[in-house]
């Protein structure tokens, strides 16, 4: 639970990732607001890790310092267990619930190696999403609703996504459509 004495009504971030035709398109927008404020329009919450030179792509909503905790957490599992995806998830999400300094990170997180799909919260959770669409973030239930509707037109995985974006970005406030794309 935030903690609104703690967290100043920071609100942004739209990740969406989509699973069509053999690939993974993770897209999020570049929205940072602290309440009413949009305080930066061109952040970049999608980035790929190359831990052991295998690629994982990880969106992120939350805390930026927070979230890059996490990846750096999560990008040492991914060398201590290479090409164990959800493995490497799993223990992130258990240290993250656990660990004191940890437990109080505020992020979620979207991982992918292009085959599996994953999101994974300070809860423990490591969810893998149903019908091949993960979303997180403040507009992350207008992109799920976006992509899903999405998904049986003629567009692939990026277009969808990019799209998904979109369309979340012209109803939550705190959403924008400066999109960072990464396809695996």
């Amino acid at each position: 639970m935030t903690d609104d004495t703690r967290f100043p009504g920071w609100h942004g971030t739209t990740i969406v990732a989509v699973r069509k035709g053999g690939r993974v398109a993770v897209v999020g927008d570049g929205q940072v607001s602290v309440g009413p404020t949009v305080m930066k329009g061109t952040a970049r919450k999608v980035r790929r890790l190359t831990p052991g030179g295998s690629d994982v792509v990880c969106g992120f909503a939350g805390s930026t310092a927070d979230a890059f905790t996490l990846l750096e957490r999560l990008e040492t599992k991914l060398e201590a267990t290479p090409g164990k995806l959800a493995r490497a998830c799993v223990d992130l999400a258990k240290d993250w619930r656990t660990d004191k300094y940890l437990r109080n990170l505020e992020a979620m997180l979207i991982v992918t190696d292009g085959s599996d799909l994953f999101i994974v919260t300070g809860a423990g959770d490591v969810l893998e999403p149903e019908h091949d669409i993960a979303a997180v973030g403040s507009g992350g239930n207008f992109a799920l609703a976006a992509a899903r509707a999405l998904m049986d037109q003629d567009m692939d995985a990026e277009a969808i996504a990019r799209r998904a974006l979109s369309i979340a970005s012209e109803i939550c406030v705190y959403t924008n459509g400066n999109a960072t794309v990464e396809v695996i």
